[in-house]
C-alpha cells in the first residue's frame, strides 16, 4: 500500500514494501524523515528542491515524487 504526503508543490509517494531501511532519507533530511514520529514524513520541513534531491538518492525507489499542478 502506497502512502502519500503532499504540499502545494510536490507529492511524495512512499512504498513501504519496497523500503529496505537504508536510512538515506533520514541521514540527508532528518528534519523531514523521522521514523519514530507519526506521520514520519514532515514534508513542510524542506524545500521542494531539497526533497527532489533526496528522493533521487533513495536506493530502492521506495520514495518517489510527482510535482503538483
Amino acid at each position: 500500500m502506497e502512502k502519500t504526503y503532499t504540499n502545494d508543490e510536490i507529492t511524495i509517494h512512499w512504498k513501504p514494501k519496497k523500503c529496505q531501511h537504508a536510512g538515506v532519507c533520514v541521514k540527508m533530511l532528518p528534519e523531514v524523515y523521522n521514523p519514530k514520529e507519526k506521520p514520519w514524513i514532515k514534508i513542510k520541513n524542506a524545500s521542494t528542491k531539497g526533497l527532489k534531491e533526496q528522493i533521487s538518492k533513495c536506493p530502492t525507489g521506495a520514495l518517489s515524487f510527482t510535482l503538483n499542478g
